[in-house]
This record gives C-alpha cells, structure tokens and sequence, in this order.
C-alpha cells in the first residue's frame, strides 16, 4: 500500500531559497507551500537540493540579524537626507543620523553571549542542617 504522492517539486528549492533570504521560518515555508512543518521538515530529509538550498540564505539572514543587533547595542549613524519643501520647493538635506546604544539591545545580547554573568536566574546555596518532623493527626496517629 504506498502512502499519498508528494507535493514536492523540484521549483521548490528555488523558491524556499528566496523566502529563506527574507528571513522565512520553517513554519512560514510551511505555510507558504500549504503543507504541515513535519512535511518541510520531510522535504529536507528527502530532497538533497531543498535542504541545500535553504541552508546558506537562513545562515545569511540571521548574520543580517546579529549585525543589526550588535549595531544598536553599540549605537551607529548613518547617511540620510531630510526632504522637506520650504516655499514650494523640495529641499534635500544631506545629514547624519546617530543611534545611541540601546540597553535592551545590550542586555539582550549579554543575556545570550554570556549567560553564566548575565541571566536573570540566581542560584542560592543554602548550608546548615534542616531537620523535618512529622506530625501524624487522625485515629491512626
């Protein structure tokens, strides 16, 4: 008895590889070829060029994504150039725009990298002796 015929086409790995490149998830890819996350997750398995394909732009997409992090942690600037109209006639500015680091960028990022400094969670150490005593209530006491 052979099972239900794939909907994979080769077409696929092409495609998954462009919504990759924008960042897609598994589940978005999933969703996108209106299928279940267990059947991308098949995909891979099965189909060497959809694993291969997918592989390198999500690699490519979250260095984007730490960059961006790390970036305003530190705090940037950048080139840009204000548009405005002054007296019926549009008038571009060319300035430079400063981001100051950001502290959720920062903790975010130290929570992450170094977790045995920064976590939330402390661990308590306690010392000495407990002693427990049980006392029985009822008819069998």
């Amino acid at each position: 008895m052979a099972g239900r015929p794939s909907k994979y086409k080769p077409e696929f790995a092409e495609q998954a590889a462009k919504l990759c490149a924008l960042g897609a998830t598994d589940a978005q890819l999933a969703d996108f070829f209106a299928v279940s996350v267990s059947t991308v997750n098949l995909w891979k398995v099965t189909h060497k060029e959809f694993s291969e394909s997918i592989k390198v732009p999500k690699a490519t997409a979250d260095e984007r994504i730490e960059q961006s992090l790390y970036r305003r942690a530190m705090g940037y600037e950048h080139d840009e150039v204000d548009i405005r109209v002054i007296d019926h006639a549009l008038v571009q500015t060319p300035i430079r725009k400063y981001y100051p680091p950001d502290s959720t960028a920062l903790i975010f990022w130290l929570k992450n990298r170094k977790p045995a400094e920064w976590r939330d969670k402390i661990e308590q150490e306690h010392s000495g002796a407990l002693t427990v005593e049980i006392t029985r209530f009822g008819p069998d006491a």
